[in-house]
């Protein structure tokens, strides 16, 4: 993308950000080749999970009717989304700690 090609409002509000931090003197140190292999594998992982937990979830869903156990469902959908989220970005932040 050429500097003369209009910016989108993320794209700016990021060079923003980004020249703050600079200007703080925050840096976020570069990852070697190691780490982003080993972190795409880590997002692979989670994807997969998040796919097979939508579909246990869905087939579940179906055939439930009755309100009370469809809620249960949903509230229990949303914590396994959410701890799945969780092990990825902990295991994601250890990777780059190391």
């Amino acid at each position: 993308m050429s500097d003369d090609a209009p910016k989108s409002a993320l794209e700016i509000a990021m060079a923003r950000l980004r020249q703050k931090d600079a200007e703080a003197g925050v840096s976020e140190p570069s990852l070697t080749d190691e780490q982003k292999a080993r972190i795409a594998e880590v997002r692979q992982a989670a994807a997969a999970k998040l796919a097979q937990e939508d579909i246990m979830f869905k087939a579940s869903l179906a055939q439930t009717w009755d309100p009370e156990a469809r809620a249960k469902l949903e509230a229990e959908h949303r914590r396994d989304i959410q701890r799945i989220h969780d092990e990825r970005d902990g295991k994601i932040e250890k990777i780059k700690r190391f």
